[in-house]
């Protein structure tokens, strides 16, 4: 299991790493739970460098919830497993908050079913968008109510909530509109939360970051989904992201980095350690990596203090790795 939490201020929402607290600078990250893995690694990373003289908090109120704290001048570095939107960014103009957008790596988001499910083998997008739109709140109950050919059993959902830039994209992507959803399901910002309901229930079908599936393989299936340009089903998988294959689910994931806290020297060393080590910490927790050039090109924003972001305030469906690395290339 991805830890959430190793110690009691978890009960806040926040992770602390590392120990005398009181004698140490602080950077304060907070937002998305599926940025949360590779932020933490790199937390931990950079800490152990450090000797804990400079401390990193992390904490998981997802991505809306990170972007909320960060406009509000809360936070040096907010996760986002989305890009900021344009409500977003008038907040943080509002309260002075200039910003740098860093792409980190790309996730696959993944819909998973329970092991024993041995009818479900593959679904289109518009067999999640009948599934997951608000009209089948309280009427698509049953799985032959999607599929015929699917059994007279209930659907057990289980999905992220409406913090969560997961929320976001996945109805964006599935149903046609950003959190255009069912009402009726298991929220939770937590994954973890959700692997343990997915797991438990031969019935149930869940959504969230590949990382929280690839560490519980043994507890859940990942099911495939029909690409709609190739009508081919596709696992989610690293190759399958990298060969642009997996969509529309396949997404890039950020940091913010508040310009304001790049002047203070531990925050700009921990953004370095983060650009330098992400590529590597990220495969380990089970994304997958940009390009080097990418995290050059993050580094050379930051010298050059490009603010702003690249996706003016929408988010995009489907944007593969070469597509981002090209938008990058012209900031």
């Amino acid at each position: 299991m991805i830890k959430k939490s190793v110690s009691i201020l978890s009960l806040l929402g926040v992770t602390v790493l590392g120990t005398n607290i009181a004698h140490a600078q602080v950077i304060k990250v907070d937002g998305s739970s599926t940025v949360y893995p590779i932020t933490e690694a790199v937390a931990e990373e950079f800490q152990k460098a450090k000797k804990n003289t400079i401390k990193v908090t992390v904490g998981i109120s997802g991505t809306g919830g990170g972007f909320k704290k960060f406009c509000r001048d809360e936070l040096d570095i907010s996760d986002a497993s989305r890009p900021i939107t344009k409500s977003e960014m008038e907040l943080c103009k509002t309260a002075g908050v200039e910003y740098i957008e860093m792409p980190v790596a790309f996730d696959a988001l993944t819909v998973v079913i329970n092991p024993k499910n041995a009818f479900l083998k593959q679904a289109t997008v518009a067999e999640m968008k009948m599934l997951w739109e608000p009209a089948a709140q309280g009427k698509i109950m049953k799985w032959n109510q999607i599929n015929p050919a699917w059994p007279d059993a209930p659907v057990k959902l289980f999905g992220a909530g409406a913090d969560s830039g997961t929320f976001e994209y996945f109805t964006e992507a599935m149903v046609g509109k950003a959190k255009s959803s069912r009402g009726d399901y298991t929220a939770s910002e937590d994954d973890n939360v959700l692997v343990q309901g997915v797991s438990r229930d031969v019935n149930a079908i869940g959504y969230f970051g590949y990382a929280y599936y690839a560490e519980n393989t043994g507890k859940l299936k990942a099911l495939p989904i029909v690409n709609p340009k190739t009508g081919k089903a596709v696992e989610p998988s690293a190759a399958n992201v990298e060969n642009g294959t997996y969509a529309p689910l396949s997404r890039p994931i950020f940091i913010y980095v508040k310009a304001k806290s790049l002047q203070k020297p531990e925050v700009k060393e921990f953004v370095e350690f983060y650009m330098k080590n992400g590529a590597a910490l990220t495969k380990e927790v089970k994304y997958v990596p940009l390009p080097a050039s990418a995290y050059t090109g993050n580094l050379e924003h930051v010298k050059k203090n490009k603010i702003g972001t690249v996706f003016g305030g929408q988010n995009e469906i489907g944007i593969t790795i070469e597509d981002l690395m090209k938008r990058e290339a012209k900031m």
